[in-house]
């Protein structure tokens, strides 16, 4: 019977990551997690699957439409795809409480899975970095997280950005003061949220067909667009709702995250008060922030903040809790675009190729190449049998930057040829 032939595919909104572009996302990897390690943070894992009682509940209708559900045959726990790794982390919080010793600060770099649309920058299997501190409700927890960020986007190369900061409850003030029922925050908060895409104009005629008082609307409006330098914005919003008690508190709050961020000599050239921007999850309890590539404007990097009562969910009393993620798929598609990868980061990870020029010399060349390995160099022996030529030229499509070449008078001598490819320069050595 005639095999079938498959042809080779991948599921829609999936990716295969080829060993060049590998070496980029490695890079970029790395680099995040040794400024986590930096700050003090340690990792996590947590398992792909959760139980669906654990996901639902927790992000909202339209976001749990995404949720893949994923049964064995005969199972009889209801489970579910990890949405995104926030949720879990509340999940072991709870669950590990007498072993976790808190403050906790931990990350986590893992795979997410959401039934999106696929689309240019959308797939339904993609990476999140997260980094979280459990158990801290001052805003020196803010300062930490907003403090890594800065670092590890300089880290990486990128100069122009900013982390825009706003908090949750000076939006519940605005919404207070013009006359927003409780009910209707939500609302608020989603057309807000719209104010990049629809601008101020669309933003005012959806909350006055939502029912809001045109002229409330009016003086929301400019408040949420106050953009004075310094702490001057926080100054226009407390002359004219400092009186509401949680406008206050959001105030004094951004007030007090500005102070510790001066503190950790945050430049103040890469943060500032934003009041449009609202981050759409509805579990954030404070400050939020997102950050944004403005030079070339590239768009949103890192997105966060304080969220105190989702763990909660999941034990008698909540701890406060504050956190990032980092938008990795994204950074490491601009570090392309800015070019900002080092040129050492090339298509292969090995350093040096040692060639097999015929069986007498083959006992020589691997003698090589395990001396190599023993100093630590990364080293690919040749294992075919074709002439030095093809040789040369496999190592350089893979981009080797060193061939050793050991012939027979060579290996006579006990002696190797070291060659770069790049500008063919030859040095003979032991």
């Amino acid at each position: 019977m005639a095999q079938v032939k498959i042809t080779p595919r991948l599921p829609k909104g999936m990716r295969d990551f080829l060993p060049a572009d590998m070496l980029k996302r490695d890079y970029v990897f790395g680099i995040v997690r040794d400024v986590f390690h930096l700050f003090g943070f340690e990792p996590l894992q947590t398992p792909v699957l959760e139980l669906k009682e654990t996901l639902y509940g927790k992000y909202g209708e339209d976001a749990e439409k995404l949720i893949y559900s994923s049964q064995h045959p005969g199972g009889k726990e209801e489970v579910a795809m990890r949405y995104d790794l926030t949720v879990p982390l509340a999940r072991v919080v709870a669950q590990y409480e007498n072993e976790i010793k808190l403050p906790f600060k931990r990350y986590q770099l893992s795979p997410v899975f959401r039934a999106e649309r696929p689309q240019r920058g959308r797939y339904r299997e993609f990476y999140q970095c997260d980094a979280d501190i459990v158990g801290v409700g001052g805003m020196l927890a803010e300062a930490e997280i907003i403090s890594l960020i800065v670092t590890a986007l300089r880290r990486l190369g990128f100069q122009q950005f900013s982390v825009k900061i706003n908090n949750r409850k000076l939006l519940t003030g605005m919404g207070q003061y013009s006359g927003v029922p409780d009910t209707q925050l939500g609302d608020l908060y989603r057309s807000v949220d719209k104010f990049d895409k629809i601008g101020a104009e669309g933003v005012e005629k959806e909350l006055v067909e939502r029912g809001l008082a045109a002229d409330a609307v009016g003086r929301m409006m400019g408040l949420i667009q106050s953009r004075e330098a310094g702490l001057g914005s926080l100054d226009v919003l407390e002359r004219e709702m400092g009186g509401l008690p949680a406008a206050a508190e959001g105030l004094r709050e951004l007030r007090q995250l500005a102070g510790y961020l001066d503190d950790a000599g945050v430049p103040a050239g890469f943060y500032e008060f934003d009041f449009t921007m609202v981050r759409g999850l509805g579990y954030y309890t404070g400050p939020i922030f997102e950050t944004i590539i403005t030079e070339p404007n590239l768009g949103s990097v890192t997105g966060g903040g304080r969220y105190d009562d989702l763990i909660g969910l999941f034990r008698k009393e909540s701890l406060p809790t504050v956190g990032t993620s980092l938008g990795i798929e994204r950074i490491i598609d601009l570090m392309d675009i800015l070019n900002l990868y080092p040129p050492d980061i090339v298509g292969t990870v090995v350093q040096t190729f040692v060639t097999v020029s015929n069986d007498e010399t083959r006992r020589a060349s691997t003698g090589l190449a395990e001396a190599l390995r023993a100093s630590g160099i990364r080293t690919e022996l040749y294992m075919q049998d074709k002439g030095l030529g093809k040789q040369f030229d496999y190592a350089n499509k893979k981009g080797i930057p060193i061939v050793a070449i050991i012939g027979p008078d060579e290996a006579a001598a006990g002696l190797v040829k070291l060659k770069r490819l790049a500008d063919g320069q030859e040095v003979t050595v032991a």
